[in-house]
């Protein structure tokens, strides 16, 4: 009898996985910026835009409906605030500058996310990207501090900045928290153990950099964020990480000499805003007023995007300095204006008005809601919590807490439009969806 050959069809190609291409935008902040270099968009930015038509594209190839209708309706919410404060622009530019950017953050890239991430591994891989990012950050950060080469801080260049550089003083400590908040939210899971304690020892090794960053509102965004992360997870299980982190944090930054005593008076200047204020409290404060101010001029509609800048002035007591000092990291002295109240919520009130603050916060509160009635509902169903919702309920809790002490703004704030997109996967994503990959 012949010998019958039988061929077998070669294996396809495993495909790379479509988070890759959000995985990019994370991996681009950690390029270094050119000394001084302001304006003009960061590589980051662009390829964002390309995930947003990649992630068109692959709607169209795949002929499906791109969200379900509440994801549509918490996404698409901001877009209706967006569009008046736009028409009220005081220039030409500035209404379609503005809304691009904002549509950017909180609509088209969170969509994109939402649409590119396919289950749980997707989300631990692009989760894992953004800790990666801290620590490298974060290493040269610490870098700048020890050998003097960080942005200027009372008088030494000891600040740590990461490769933002001085203009974006904000950037490291943004990049710095959101990873040690990613790190959290991992340990915390139903993963193996020594995922787990990989990823602890990670958030233990960003409380360095973070400190060094100098930066009040991130200190505060991220113990807010991190006492509810560990509060979800079990009130046993927060008093004991706390103990831990205390200890840690008593560690890493016991031993810094001068550092230390700069960090003791950074951390009671915010007990003492009312009593004797820095410089930089007192601008901040003078900017809120005036956000206030030009809100109540126009409470419906505010200002107009881009507005603030052109009506500060009307506005702002005397007391409000002519801008900020930067310096070192790379870049010579400079003096930067005060362009925003820095804070997001005042911004977005006073420039859209009551219509805007209310579509853009009811969005953000939609996604809060959503995201831990499923952490619940998980925790009632399974008996435990994934890590997956631990890291995007963290991540929202944080940008919401930052935005009382920032705004959008700087390569870093593409960060912020992936946070909103993890925040919407766990939220508004199908519950088998959630369940692959687990």
């Amino acid at each position: 009898m012949a010998h019958v050959l039988t061929v077998r069809p070669t294996a396809c190609p495993r495909r790379l996985p479509p988070v890759l291409a959000v995985v990019a935008v994370v991996a681009l902040l950690a390029l270094p910026l050119a000394p001084g270099g302001g304006g003009g968009a960061h590589p980051a930015d662009v390829v964002s835009a390309l995930v947003v038509l990649y992630s068109a594209l692959r709607l169209l190839r795949d002929r499906r409906r791109p969200l379900s209708r509440t994801a549509a309706v918490v996404l698409g919410l901001p877009v209706l605030g967006l569009a008046v404060a736009a028409v009220g622009a005081a220039s030409p530019g500035a209404g379609p500058a503005g809304l691009g950017r904002y549509l950017q953050v909180f609509v088209l890239v969170p969509a994109a996310v939402l649409l590119l991430l396919r289950d749980r591994g997707d989300v631990r891989l692009l989760t894992w990207s953004m800790v990666g990012l801290a620590l490298w950050q974060g290493a040269v950060g610490v870098h700048q501090y020890v050998t003097a080469t960080g942005a200027s801080y009372q008088g030494e260049r000891i600040r740590a900045v990461g490769t933002f550089g001085p203009q974006d003083v904000m950037g490291m400590a943004t990049v710095v928290s959101l990873g040690l908040v990613c790190a959290v939210g991992l340990a915390l899971g139903r993963t193996p153990a020594r995922q787990r304690l990989f990823a602890a020892g990670c958030a233990l090794v960003l409380l360095l950099p973070l400190a060094l960053s100098f930066s009040r509102g991130a200190w505060i965004a991220t113990a807010v964020t991190c006492a509810a992360q560990l509060l979800l997870a079990g009130v046993r299980r927060a008093l004991a990480v706390g103990a831990v982190v205390v200890a840690a944090a008593v560690v890493l930054v016991g031993g810094f000499g001068v550092g230390t005593a700069m960090l003791q008076e950074r951390v009671g200047s915010i007990t003492e805003v009312t009593d004797a204020p820095d410089q930089s409290v007192t601008d901040r404060y003078t900017m809120w007023a005036a956000a206030a101010e030009m809100w109540r001029e126009r409470p419906l509609t505010g200002v107009g995007l881009k507005g603030f800048p052109e009506h500060r002035d009307a506005h702002a007591s005397l007391a409000l300095s002519s801008g900020s000092e930067t310096d070192g990291a790379g870049a010579g002295y400079r003096r930067q204006p005060l362009l925003s109240p820095h804070n997001m919520y005042l911004l977005v009130l006073a420039e859209q008005g009551l219509i805007g603050l209310l579509a853009l916060a009811g969005s953000w509160l939609g996604l809060l809601v959503l995201g831990l009635r499923r952490l619940i509902a998980e925790r009632r169903d399974r008996g435990t919590v994934p890590d997956c919702a631990f890291v995007a309920c963290g991540l929202l809790v944080w940008q919401l807490t930052d935005f009382a002490y920032a705004d959008i703004g700087g390569p870093s704030t593409v960060l912020t439009a992936v946070c909103f997109g993890l925040a919407a996967w766990w939220a508004l994503g199908s519950r088998e969806q959630g369940v692959a990959g687990r």
